[in-house]
């Protein structure tokens, strides 16, 4: 008889839990103050990057590109054709 009593308590919290939970989340307060965040996070946003400091690239002609054609003496190989000749 204890036994299905503690299992009965058991089982009414966990349904308790989850109506109290539900009710909470699709209540209109909760609904409002989600809406009320995600408009201050915007408000944020927008104040946030006008506040941004901007960084000058320093990293102008920071590359250097090389041709090709600059050893014309050296012989070009392809891998497949490597292999080919050794058979």
């Amino acid at each position: 008889m204890l036994k299905e009593l503690k299992y009965f308590l058991y089982l009414f919290v966990i349904i308790l839990f989850f109506f109290f939970s539900l009710k909470y989340y699709f209540s209109d307060i909760n609904k409002k103050n989600s809406y009320r965040s995600y408009k201050l996070i915007d408000e944020k946003i927008t104040k946030y990057s006008e506040n941004i400091i901007l960084l000058k690239s320093d990293t102008v002609d920071i590359v250097e590109y090389v041709e090709k054609t600059i050893d014309k003496n050296k012989k070009n190989y392809n891998f497949w054709n490597l292999i080919n000749n050794n058979e």
